[in-house]
């Protein structure tokens, strides 16, 4: 049975949600994020809250109650909060320059310095030559972006260089053993 699919999705004051057969649409402080509900799943709206509704106790149904319940509060703190997901570079000379909120520029210790552009929706907030943070409205479009960030440079596990998540733990190898 799923938990988290019974719990209803408070809908703060000033978050708009209107519900067009299988669409939901969620307008806020911050912007706009629709989803499409998958079909056997139904979404009702209730003084203040959102009810995310299954038909049956199927396995299909039972996997998807608490996924699209989950996406719908994703999209309600999106739209009010959103979302950040902070970097931290880790190597001598490796560092960010931001060209602008929606470009950036790394040395990663390649020949070449990388221009990093934003997709629609996401900006960037560099607080230091190692420090920059991904900020946006959809989740999934935040830690995407953050992911395709830290492909450039993965943390390697010997000096751990590379670019990180914030208070990630790089497990550490030991170099040759010299004779």
């Amino acid at each position: 049975m799923s938990r988290i699919g019974k719990l209803p999705v408070p809908v703060p004051a000033g978050v708009d949600v209107s519900i067009d057969g299988a669409t939901v649409t969620v307008k806020g402080p911050k912007g706009t994020l629709s989803h499409t509900v998958v079909p056997p799943i139904t979404v009702e709206q209730n003084d203040g809250v959102l009810d995310v509704k299954r038909p049956d106790d199927e396995r299909v149904s039972k996997s998807l109650h608490g996924l699209s319940r989950t996406l719908i509060n994703n999209m309600v703190v999106g739209v009010t909060e959103g979302y950040e997901k902070k970097l931290e570079i880790v190597g001598v000379g490796y560092r960010v320059l931001p060209k602008g909120p929606t470009q950036l520029e790394f040395q990663l210790g390649y020949s070449h310095p990388i221009i990093f552009d934003a997709p629609e929706g996401i900006t960037f907030t560099v607080e230091g030559p190692t420090k920059l943070g991904v900020v946006g409205i959809d989740k999934q479009l935040v830690g995407e972006v953050a992911a395709n960030i830290r492909k450039l440079r993965k943390p390697e596990p010997y000096k751990g260089k590379g670019v990180r998540y914030a208070g990630e733990h790089v497990r550490r190898k030991v170099g040759k053993a010299g004779k």
